[in-house]
């Protein structure tokens, strides 16, 4: 039994110690630091995943509704979760490879009789009938290289390593804004990661001592390596390699983005037609959307793709429209190839008249975002740059259609809207809905539920001139509202405490479709103008993410 357990307790030590060329140094072993990062990856993959299965993540929020607020915020950050998965994958990848690049030399060193009498024993077992190998260069004019290049381990790291760096290259930030189709098509050399990653352990090349009868004696042979198969206690040593284990870790994801893939191809093949079209001022693209079946809510964003611009590419967008509404509508903005060519068809289609468009357009979706939960907040604050305000004309048309409705079951008291712009003509597409939100609100005698209040951050000598000019009249000139659009950014702790002066006890929801600059200042705010008190007042921070 003693002997037994030795026999375990050495094992894993026979199988690594003699890499280093010196007996019994197992954490000098490069194999440690090869196998356990492994380990880590194996984990981070099946993680990988996950976080981009939308479909799956809706289903999962929406059954979520009955519990905390904070269980579904974690749900809106499967991007950032996405990100440091992938990080932690890269991490484990160079200390793996670089491990293992020691090793295939320490192979090599031992292959030539460069280490001690045991690791070059150990080195040229295999050689003979009826033996099995422990290193696998298996000849002493075998390099490295040819055996990274020519065994299957080898081969497929090479290939993971390569696709790793393309992906996560093209993934920086500056890449995927200005030039998108780069990020979007390199990224999908993560099939050819995970088919390189489930075959990676197919060559065996790891190998450790099989159990013989009888026995070998390890504390015992291990001095003596002459005597291996001379002697009953030291029979010559067997190994084999062992058993992959990483396909088991990734198969289960792999099937949910298998079927993720499969509901977008379905939903792609369904029939979208067009309601509408309306070219905006800004460079911005409204199209009215109409699909048997389908159903969103508030601050919810579809996938969009045109075959005639790309077969593969998938771009998201928020949709504008209302719940209560027969169509979906999105405002697209030019900022890159794809939307530029989208832009061009739709002129196109302008210029000749065609009622609507030949073109066809597939739709992914609807996929939730924070802003669901606007409306389980007594106070919300919406904070939009640019063309993020689209998740708020969403909002807001269903607000509209509420007070229209009078419907009992909205809880929100008091609504405070934020649109931070560069350009004049960004306000002009939406401030037709703030004016028949005016009226409404008016009518019905309430014009304090909503306030907003609209920033513009760039402007010329001349805009300032006629502002100045104009500046007396009821309406304001660049908008046509009654409030007066304010000049320079916002500063924040006027509004935060103005809120908290005006609510003291609700909890405050602050949903934000902007840059990351202001979601981290938002964020800071949120949680300065919190009252520790519970019955003070909390304001809860959420950004849409894509």
């Amino acid at each position: 039994m003693a002997q037994q357990v030795a026999l375990e307790r050495h094992r894993h030590v026979f199988q690594v110690n003699w890499w280093t060329g010196v007996p019994f140094r197992a954490y000098l072993s490069g194999l440690s630091w090869a196998r356990a990062p492994a380990a880590v990856l194996n984990f981070n993959c099946m993680l990988i995943l996950l976080p981009v299965c939308r479909n799956l993540l809706s289903l999962i929020r929406g059954n979520f509704t009955c519990c905390g607020r904070s269980l579904r915020k974690q749900l809106d950050k499967n991007l950032t979760f996405h990100k440091l998965v992938a990080y932690m994958i890269a991490l484990m990848t160079a200390v793996h490879t670089i491990a293992h690049l020691f090793n295939m030399e320490r192979f090599n060193n031992s292959r030539q009789g460069k280490g001690d009498e045991l690791s070059t024993e150990l080195s040229e077992l295999g050689d003979e009938a009826n033996q099995t190998f422990l290193n696998p260069i298996r000849s002493t004019s075998t390099t490295p290289t040819y055996v990274v290049f020519t065994t299957i381990a080898g081969l497929t790291g090479v290939i993971i390593t390569l696709a790793l760096i393309l992906m996560i290259t093209s993934s920086m930030e500056i890449i995927r804004r200005c030039y998108f189709e780069v990020f979007w098509y390199t990224h999908h050399l993560f099939i050819i990661f995970f088919a390189g990653l489930v075959f990676h352990g197919a060559g065996r090349i790891v190998r450790s001592v099989k159990t013989t009868d009888p026995p070998h004696n390890i504390s015992f042979c291990e001095d003596q390596p002459a005597n291996w198969g001379l002697i009953p206690q030291c029979p010559i040593p067997q190994f084999a390699g062992g058993f992959p284990q990483t396909w088991m870790w990734v198969i289960g994801p792999m099937v949910l983005y298998l079927c993720e893939r499969i509901v977008r191809f379905v939903r792609y093949m369904q029939t979208v037609t067009y309601r509408k079209i309306v070219i905006r001022p800004s460079k911005v693209l409204e199209l009215q959307l109409v699909k048997a079946g389908f159903k969103m809510e508030v601050g919810q964003y579809v996938f969009l793709n045109c075959p005639d611009i790309s077969q593969l590419e998938w771009h998201p967008f928020t949709m504008t429209s209302a719940p209560e509404e027969d169509f979906f509508s999105v405002h697209i903005r030019v900022v890159g190839d794809w939307t530029e060519k989208l832009m061009s068809m739709a002129m196109a289609c302008a210029k000749i008249e065609v009622p609507l468009p030949h073109f066809r357009i597939g739709v992914d979706g609807p996929f939730g975002t924070a802003s669901e939960d606007v409306f389980d907040y007594e106070v919300s604050m919406l904070v939009g740059c640019g063309i993020g305000v689209t998740p708020f004309a969403s909002i807001l048309k269903s607000i509209w259609y509420k007070f229209k409705e009078s419907n009992p079951t909205l809880r929100t008291r008091k609504i405070y809207f934020y649109w931070l712009c560069r350009e004049t003509h960004a306000f002009e597409w939406f401030a037709d809905l703030l004016q028949v939100l005016e009226r409404e609100m008016e009518e019905r005698g309430m014009g304090s539920f909503l306030t907003y209040k609209l920033f513009l951050t760039g402007w010329d000598q001349s805009h300032a001139a006629h502002v100045k000019v104009h500046f007396d009249k009821d309406t304001d000139v660049v908008t046509g509202l009654k409030q007066k659009t304010y000049y320079g950014r916002p500063h924040w702790d006027n509004e935060f405490t103005e809120i908290r002066n005006n609510h003291p006890t609700s909890v405050v929801g602050t949903f934000l479709c902007g840059p990351e600059a202001l979601a981290k200042t938002l964020e800071k705010k949120c949680a300065k103008f919190s009252v520790v008190d519970p019955r003070g007042i909390k304001f809860y921070f959420n950004k849409e993410n894509f």
